[in-house]
């Protein structure tokens, strides 16, 4: 329903509108998720497979400058979760930012969004399941058994983990992102360890010796850095988490801001940290995209089974996003359906108050991917992960659009903006937005896979179009009803 349709409702009958909740898809939800739930959520989101796996291919592309890339890309990951948090703490919802575009873009806004973050996690979800299951390979036990059946077990396990309970969900993300913080924080200490007594690292004696006897900080160039920004943008997707979780915690008011504003710190701390200390080790050269950094360094030392350790944190992380990414498109889908733009079943909650009609039609999408596995096993998840990126940076892209809009109204005196606020609107958002076309942009750089999938925005465009003709009238409907019941 539209702000413009809820202010009139208002003038008509203010009391029965403060009686009913700003968005129908909030309605039934537990509010079980404790703060220490939402800091590991929020952590885990900032840590991912970008970093422990992704990072090796980058540092030998673009060198030692990666860590200003990863600093540059963090910087406006921050802005966009701080302009959500600012609209969490104004009105907190389970639909987060589709129930922001329904409010401040109209249904129309909040059905692109609502099916573009749709896009992003599904097709997520896929590259999730074929990451699982490439990396079960990894232990010679599991080689006999085929891809499409660990990644199956994969979905299977984290499904029946969503649907018992939002708490469920919590304590799984709590523990997934204790080990990730724990493994990099333990290969930091190793890391300071190795450069305070100079011990050898595969030869290389560790120190700013190893950068500037290799080509300095740019030893490609400035161009290598500025093209993989395309890529490390997408290691901080997830981020937008704390805006979902917050819709199922007792006291957003008080968990969010602190969660938001510890994310800047982490930034800096693990990915940034991290990949200066990799770059102090060894030259970039010596890393791959084959083999995660921290494994490289470990097995360069004699670190027994350091690649079992790793690749047991990586397979981690891919369950985290998995586990994230049904959690999340459950309670969109939802909000979305409780408006008339997704299909009716996927607004029914179950009796331990999840909403399973949402997670089940992700997972219908992600068994798909179990056939792409199947059938294309080396390249599944290439194919999804570029997909995928179409879909964060819209997403991002909306929450920031959202947040000028409520900043205006707050000038107009229409909707007050609470404390915890994301400074110099609307530049911030401008340039935020501008950050990630350009993001976009340099895809088309990719001649294989990155031109591909900058080629199907036209495909997306024309099937969000025939969906959108395809729903409008329930979506009318819908509004009309809602209206009807607080203005009578």
């Amino acid at each position: 329903m539209s702000k413009d349709a809820v202010d009139s409702a208002q003038a008509v009958a203010p009391a029965q509108a403060a009686a009913t909740p700003a968005d129908a898809g909030d309605a039934g939800y537990s509010k079980d998720l404790k703060a220490r739930h939402i800091n590991m959520i929020a952590i885990g989101g900032a840590i991912g497979t970008g970093l422990l796996l992704g990072a090796g291919g980058r540092l030998h592309n673009a060198g030692p400058a990666l860590a200003l890339a990863y600093l540059v890309c963090g910087v406006f990951a921050f802005f966009v979760v701080r302009a959500l948090g600012e609209l969490v703490l104004y009105r907190p919802s389970s639909g987060s930012f589709v129930s922001y575009a329904r409010e401040f873009l109209g249904e129309k806004g909040a059905y692109v969004a609502g099916w573009m973050y749709f896009l992003n996690w599904s097709t997520t979800g896929i590259a999730d399941i074929t990451a699982i299951a490439l990396y079960t390979h990894y232990w010679s036990f599991f080689t006999s058994i085929p891809q499409w059946v660990l990644a199956l077990i994969a979905l299977a396990v984290v499904l029946a983990v969503n649907l018992i309970s939002v708490k469920i969900f919590g304590e799984m993300e709590f523990w997934f992102a204790i080990i990730k913080v724990a493994t990099i924080v333990g290969f930091m200490l190793v890391s300071i360890f190795l450069l305070a007594t100079q011990h050898k690292v595969g030869g290389h004696t560790p120190g700013l010796s190893v950068i500037t006897d290799h080509g300095g900080i740019f030893p490609h160039g400035l161009m290598p850095v500025v093209l993989v920004m395309q890529g490390v943008i997408f290691a901080y997707a997830a981020l937008e988490l704390v805006g979902v979780a917050a819709g199922e915690t007792a006291e957003p008011e008080k968990i969010v801001p602190r969660a938001v504003n510890s994310i800047m710190w982490r930034v800096g701390l693990f990915y940034v940290g991290s990949v200066v200390l990799l770059a102090l080790l060894l030259p970039g050269s010596v890393y791959s995209a084959d083999e995660s950094p921290f494994v490289t360094v470990l097995s360069k030392i004699g670190v027994p089974a350091a690649g079992d350790v790793m690749n047991l944190v990586v397979l981690t992380a891919a369950m985290s996003s998995l586990n994230s990414g049904l959690y999340s498109t459950g309670r969109i889908l939802r909000s979305m359906a409780m408006a008339g733009s997704a299909p009716k079943f996927t607004a029914k909650m179950s009796r331990s108050q999840v909403p399973y009609g949402g997670i089940l039609l992700t997972c219908a999408v992600c068994v798909l991917g179990v056939g792409l596995n199947y059938l294309m096993p080396s390249q599944a998840f290439e194919i999804v992960l570029n997909v995928a990126s179409l879909g964060i940076i819209s997403t991002w892209v909306i929450i920031m659009i959202c947040h000028m809009v409520f900043v205006r109204r707050a000038r107009e005196g229409l909707v007050t903006r609470p404390h915890f606020q994301l400074k110099f609107s609307p530049v911030t958002e401008i340039a935020t937005i501008a950050f990630l076309l350009v993001c976009l942009g340099m895809m088309w750089n990719d001649p294989d896979v990155g031109r591909k999938t900058i080629l199907l925005i036209p495909v997306i465009a024309v099937m969000l179009v025939a969906g959108w003709f395809g729903v409008r009238r329930r979506v009318s409907a819908n509004a009309d009803k809602e209206l009807a019941q607080l203005t009578k």
